[in-house]
């Protein structure tokens, strides 16, 4: 049975889990990631303990933080910046209960010299090592972002498949807007792949709309699921309520939740 998740909205909680009970889901918790909130405990705290006071579905996660967080960075500073955050969102997702906490990659397929692609390889597979070693009862889950290739992400998860706790987040609707086809992203990455955001888009931009409401080919996703990525738990990446319900019922009525 898959197991798919929708991201609660604090603001609706009740309805939130209503949905979830309703639908048989799980949360991705998305309260971790913005700058204000990580830098404050106060916060962290209120947020956590709101959560916790509820019936809670037993399958959560939680989406780390991801602005400006590049631990491959060659100024020391900002490698600094980005291990706090990091660190910071695995400590709220330990709070929580989450399963597992995703990341981004931060590529930039515009820096493509092979210096580069070599040292952000070599950079990230000794970083996040680290952080699997430190962290072997949480999932950490790397997601593609503005990688226009699977290529790299299978290259630096080749070196850290080795850890029981890896795996990679595959963001389909990302690889829609790429210049390769999602089905050889799933098929070059499947075998890493332990999480999977989906959602849709006009084909050009990331517009994180209900799952049917653009251009994205669901039966070719459905079958990319059932050949490459079966087992992966899959996200409704959509913050939008009514986008939600309507990505929930298009995946019900299309046999893909069941």
């Amino acid at each position: 049975m898959k197991q798919v998740l929708i991201i609660p909205d604090r603001d609706r909680l009740p309805e939130s889990l209503e949905l979830a009970a309703e639908y048989g889901v799980g949360f991705e918790y998305n309260d971790f990631f913005a700058p204000d909130v990580l830098d404050d405990i106060d916060k962290k705290t209120e947020i956590i303990e709101g959560y916790s006071q509820q019936d809670l579905p037993v399958f959560t996660t939680l989406h780390g933080a991801f602005y400006d967080v590049i631990p491959f960075s060659p100024d020391a500073k900002i490698r600094e910046i980005a291990d706090i955050r990091i660190r910071q969102s695995i400590w709220a997702a330990k709070r929580i209960g989450a399963r597992a906490v995703v990341f981004h990659t931060s590529y930039n397929p515009r820096l493509n010299s092979k210096g580069y692609v070599q040292s952000w390889l070599l950079t990230n597979v000794a970083y996040w090592s680290g952080i699997l070693k430190e962290n072997p009862d949480l999932n950490i889950y790397l997601e593609n972002t503005f990688e226009t290739h699977p290529d790299i992400l299978e290259a630096l998860s080749e070196e850290l498949c080795q850890y029981e706790n890896y795996g990679v987040c595959f963001d389909y609707a990302h690889a829609v807007l790429s210049k390769v086809s999602p089905e050889i992203w799933a098929k070059k990455l499947g075998r890493f792949v332990k999480h999977v955001h989906i959602n849709d888009n006009d084909g050009s931009s990331d517009l994180h709309l209900a799952w049917g409401d653009g251009v994205i080919d669901r039966a070719e996703f459905y079958a990319c699921y059932e050949e490459y990525l079966q087992g992966a738990t899959v996200l409704v990446e959509t913050s939008v309520w009514e986008s939600k319900v309507r990505s929930l019922e298009v995946l019900k009525q299309e046999g893909f939740l069941e």
